[in-house]
């Protein structure tokens, strides 16, 4: 009788320690963050967002174990700009880094400097790419490896967080990975962590390492459709042609007579083509060695990775290479991101932006948010959880003295629709011919409907909408502040600054 009460007793005890066991169990732990920025990539160079011929296994299988966001863009293509918004949350216009030679702001919040004071260990390891010539260690980093400029793919020179600089020997893809390996392993245990790894690839000039030298020689490369098809385009388009932006150009150096607009000068382009695909193969090596350590080591679980590039390229897209412009390969960026709060296999449709990606990467690890940012979390966009996700943004360029090939930019992107204004500067009515695309049905922007009679009333309708999206931001007529227009020029950008 009395063993029978016991085990009445006992089996009571158990059903309440089941149900209450939340309340005792420990905290999950905080995941780690590894954070790899790659320079110029565009989507289409990734096997797991459809190339033909570039093979990404290790790319492609943190994909299959996590989200691929397939309709993301950065909100200025270029460098330094979008680079301050990955890490600040906000427009170009509102962190001030409008062009490749401007600091990011000491005091200007960011993210990985979030996770530092809320007691993660951060470092950043790699291309940097804003203050030209500023190689030294920045806030809110325990541990910071960069150097000047673009650095080089082979042998660059590198300051290890102001105590030294060196020059190793070797191709610099594998060697900022030894870069971030080194500090994962030499850090201390007792605190999770958040690593930037910011590659240099595939920026221009693609130089392959050997290995991957002549991996693509027997792809047949043309020129892509839209490169001619120019007839219903501004002007500026085609007088950008044999500039330094312009297919018939010098092609980051692949074309040493120039300009050049015979058929035949195609091989230039298609020698420019494959070694930037080269470029992308040794990233994916990089991923897989870090990959491999994280699993080794028993943090990959734990771990939060998030691979992107900081803005598109133009490949010969209506003529043109580099970027800048607001078409689609210039704007469109890969995200991928997998790890703990995230589900798997998952493709997402929504339009998700560069500056995104620093709310995101706060709300994942549950730390304080950062104030009165532009950018929005993606978590719950991307388990299914967000209906009133955006369905329009607005993109802003600045016109550069020094790269003068690309006019003054304001633009609409809905999840149908692109219009494109070029401010002259001076508050004078624009002087180059908007453009206009039915992305939903017309999405390689073949036809510009710009002066289609039937779609006046649609131009005004998104003329509008820009308008009420930069007044929001406080990028009135009166005050969003840019250059003067001053037409595409000829002449070659300075040799240090290319």
């Amino acid at each position: 009788m009395k063993t029978s009460r016991f085990l009445r007793r006992m089996v009571g005890w158990l059903a309440a320690l089941i149900v209450f066991w939340p309340a005792f169990a420990a905290p999950a732990p905080r995941p780690n963050v590894l954070f790899i920025l790659c320079d110029d990539l565009r989507p289409d160079a990734l096997g797991c967002y459809g190339s033909a011929h570039v093979k990404t296994p290790h790319i492609d299988a943190i994909a299959a174990e996590g989200v691929r966001f397939a309709n993301a863009f950065c909100t200025t293509s270029l460098c330094s700009p979008s680079r301050a918004s990955i890490l600040t949350g906000l427009y170009a216009s509102r962190h001030g880094v409008r062009d490749n030679f401007t600091e990011l702001p000491a005091n200007l919040p960011h993210w990985p400097g979030q996770l530092h004071a809320a007691g993660y260990q951060t470092a950043y390891v790699g291309k940097w790419h804003m203050g030209e010539n500023n190689d030294a260690p920045r806030p809110g980093f325990d541990w910071f490896v960069t150097h000047k400029g673009q650095g080089k793919y082979f042998d660059t020179e590198w300051n290890l967080n102001g105590q030294r600089r060196e020059t190793p020997k070797g191709y610099y893809t594998h060697v900022v990975t030894d870069y971030a390996l080194d500090w994962l392993k030499q850090r201390p245990k007792d605190r999770p962590w958040a690593l930037c790894l910011g590659q240099k690839a595939p920026h221009s000039f693609y130089f392959p390492e050997e290995k991957y030298a002549h991996t693509f020689d027997q792809v047949r490369v043309d020129y892509p459709a839209t490169a001619l098809a120019l007839a219903d385009k501004p002007d500026w388009i085609r007088q950008r042609l044999r500039t330094w932006h312009g297919i018939y150009g010098p092609l980051f150096e692949w074309r040493k007579n120039f300009p050049d607009d015979r058929p035949e000068a195609v091989k230039d382009f298609a020698a420019m083509v494959r070694a930037y695909w080269g470029t992308v193969l040794s990233l994916d090596d990089s991923v897989g060695r870090l990959v491999a350590f994280l699993k080794a080591s028993g943090q990959y679980e734990n771990t939060v990775i998030i691979f992107m590039g900081d803005n598109g390229l133009l490949e010969g897209e209506h003529g043109m290479v580099d970027k800048r412009t607001m078409h689609e390969p210039s704007i469109r960026i890969p995200i991928i991101a997998r790890g703990p709060g995230l589900p798997a296999g998952r493709v997402e449709k929504g339009q998700v932006l560069a500056m995104d990606i620093a709310p995101s990467v706060l709300d994942l690890c549950a730390a304080p948010a950062l104030e009165k940012i532009q950018g929005r979390s993606w978590r719950a966009l991307a388990n299914g959880r967000d209906p009133a996700w955006r369905t329009a943004w607005f993109y802003e360029y600045n016109y550069e003295k020094q790269f003068p090939y690309t006019p003054n930019i304001r633009g609409l992107r809905t999840d149908e629709w692109k219009y494109i204004r070029y401010p002259h500067g001076d508050g004078s009515p624009d002087r180059h011919l908007h453009e206009l695309y039915h992305l939903a049905t017309d999405p390689q922007e073949r036809h510009n409907l710009i002066r289609d009679p039937a779609h006046v009333a649609l131009r005004r309708q998104l003329s509008a909408q820009l308008d009420t999206l930069l007044a929001a931001e406080g990028l009135t007529p009166e005050r969003d502040k840019m250059p003067l227009d001053e037409g595409v020029k000829s002449e070659l950008p300075d040799q240090k600054i290319r």
